[in-house]
């Protein structure tokens, strides 16, 4: 049981370095944010406008 618990434990730790590995990655490798810079979500130009189809549902 003490032997599955140690391994447990490792197991435990080496998804918090991994958590950390890539947290760091994500803050060196992408871009800096500004305050007042616009969010930028691209979405295929023919694709539906739910916000359209729920205007017309209130009616």
């Amino acid at each position: 049981m003490k032997r599955i618990a140690v391994w447990a434990f490792y197991g435990v730790g080496a998804i918090a370095i991994a958590y950390l590995a890539l947290y760091a990655y994500a803050v060196f490798t992408g871009r800096d944010l500004q305050p007042g810079d616009p969010i930028h979500i691209f979405r295929k130009p023919d694709a539906p406008s739910y916000s359209a189809l729920s205007r017309s549902l209130r009616a």
